[in-house]
């Protein structure tokens, strides 16, 4: 059972409340876009999407977070405003065949991931949430690294040039944020819990 199913107890009002978490996921995700940093040595800028995405897959579940995350690139898609801010491609879907391509193309399936774990109780305990979370970033780090070498507009890097404009420099603060996100689920159902009990 995922957290927002513990917060649905009324059957009819189910859809609304699963609907609106996925929008508010989305829209979670295309703020998280907002706060980027573009760093001088790689086309891949620095943002807090990554743990938007895994902290939502966690919260929703596998099908609802994977959905929030399809509707984030549909928005991209669309020409709307979502995605972080680049000087090399326009918004809309020639972002996706740039460098960042592969990253989000990565995000629904690292949430589908992140939230099967949580389905099975992996976010109950610190540790367990860490190992769930890791197993999102990582498919989204090898969603990203695969594109950026061999397929991202308007040049490839090439495998070694990925590794080190596209990994490298973000693993020490991705795994910081992933140790620091992967508190938050286990302290909501640690809360939840006490709060059921009463």
């Amino acid at each position: 059972m995922t957290l927002l199913a513990t917060f649905v107890a009324n059957r009819d009002m189910a859809p609304a409340i699963r609907a609106t978490a996925v929008v508010l996921l989305t829209a979670l995700t295309a703020a998280a876009a907002q706060i980027s940093v573009q760093l001088p040595f790689t086309p891949v800028p620095f943002t807090l999407q990554p743990m938007v995405v895994l902290l939502g897959g966690a919260a929703l579940g596998s099908r609802l977070g994977m959905a929030s995350q399809v509707l984030y690139l549909l928005a991209g898609l669309a020409g709307l405003p979502v995605f972080a801010a680049s000087s090399l491609l326009p918004q809309g879907p020639l972002r996706l065949l740039g460098p960042t391509g592969g990253y989000l193309m990565a995000y629904p399936l690292a949430a589908f991931v992140t939230g099967w774990l949580a389905e099975r109780g992996f976010d109950r305990r610190y540790i367990t949430s860490v190992a769930a979370m890791a197993a999102g970033l990582a498919l989204i780090f090898a969603g990203g690294v695969l594109w950026l070498a061999f397929f991202a507009a308007p040049a490839a890097a090439g495998l070694g040039g990925a590794v080190s404009t596209g990994l490298m420099p973000f693993i020490p603060a991705d795994i910081f944020k992933l140790f620091v996100a992967a508190a938050v689920l286990p302290a909501i159902w640690k809360l939840t819990g006490g709060i059921h009990r009463t």
